[in-house]
């Protein structure tokens, strides 16, 4: 084939109804739609490239691939379900990934991303960087799930994911405000337009502001951000678990190397703050204070690194 073989060859394209019809088996199954939408995908990418009909071709196709290794596993995740469907014997391959930890930006560096951005795509990444959640996630967001009043936002998960209510701040409320309300959904693109034009984006501020560093954060960046962050303001791995949603704490655990990484140099002083009314207690968040302990009703001590 060429390109990937230095050969050309005339390939027997496959009817759209063998694809078709695979997608439709695993959605009776009870697969999730956006898993459907990616795999139907990928299986027409790789109709394209070579005889999806042809297992041998496939595991020739993804051998000389310039993909990660986690992209392969995916692929070959997904042609495992395309061979059964059409009765082909298909050993699957199994690629070594490398365990390497996300990038994490600096917060300038995300509000330089948002700054570049129109408002749409401002409130989406202003959304993924308060939250942490993913972008199957976000996709889900209707405006039922916002509420203005108590300042939160419901997330309906993923299939890897627990519910959960998370706070939000002022300024994504008025971000969410700026947008047309016609729809149930917030966000009514499909997850592959929303990447695409993400990376248009990235691509622009990264030449605008002569910064590569952009280059590197992807969406789910914001989510490994998010997550490094909350553990380092409360040193409290539990609180971030509940935040991203985790159903085991394994997951979670990486973030505290991350953030042992990032911050190894940082000074242990604190600066501490005592309030005695929820105007003082909301000042003190704002600027970055977290809570010690409650003395009563009205008073509690805060505490901030210096």
């Amino acid at each position: 084939m060429a390109g990937c073989f230095g050969r050309s060859h005339k390939i027997s394209r496959p009817t759209n109804e063998n694809i078709e019809n695979c997608i439709h088996n695993l959605k009776l199954k009870g697969l999730q739609e956006e898993t459907l939408k990616a795999m139907k995908r990928r299986l027409y990418t790789l109709s394209k490239k070579t005889d999806i009909n042809n297992p041998y071709e496939i595991l020739e196709f993804l051998a000389n691939a310039k993909w990660k290794n986690t992209t392969k596993n995916l692929i070959a995740r997904y042609y495992n379900h395309y061979a059964k469907s059409i009765g082909k014997k298909w050993n699957k391959p199994k690629y070594a990934e490398e365990e390497r930890f996300p990038y994490i930006p600096t917060e300038q560096e995300i509000d330089q991303l948002i700054a570049s951005a129109c408002t749409l795509y401002a409130t989406i990444l202003q959304t993924l960087k308060e939250t942490g959640i993913r972008t199957d996630e976000l996709m889900k967001l209707q405006w039922t799930d916002i509420d203005t009043q108590r300042k939160t936002i419901t997330i309906t998960p993923s299939k890897r994911s627990n519910p959960r209510i998370l706070p939000i701040s002022n300024k994504l409320i008025a971000l969410l405000n700026k947008l047309p309300h016609k729809q149930p959904k917030i966000f009514t693109m499909d997850k592959h337009s929303l990447r695409n034009t993400y990376y248009n984006i990235r691509k622009r501020a990264t030449k605008k502001l002569s910064n590569p560093n952009l280059m590197k954060i992807t969406l789910h960046t914001l989510r490994h951000w998010e997550a490094t962050m909350e553990y380092h303001k409360t040193k409290d791995i539990i609180h971030v678990k509940t935040i991203l949603g985790h159903k085991t704490i394994n997951c979670t655990m990486t973030y505290i190397n991350i953030e042992q990484a990032l911050f190894l140099q940082e000074t242990d002083e604190w600066t501490t703050k005592v309030t005695h009314d929820i105007n003082e207690e909301t000042k003190a968040i704002n600027a970055g204070f977290q809570l010690v302990r409650a003395i009563n009703e009205t008073t509690a001590i805060y505490k901030k690194r210096k």
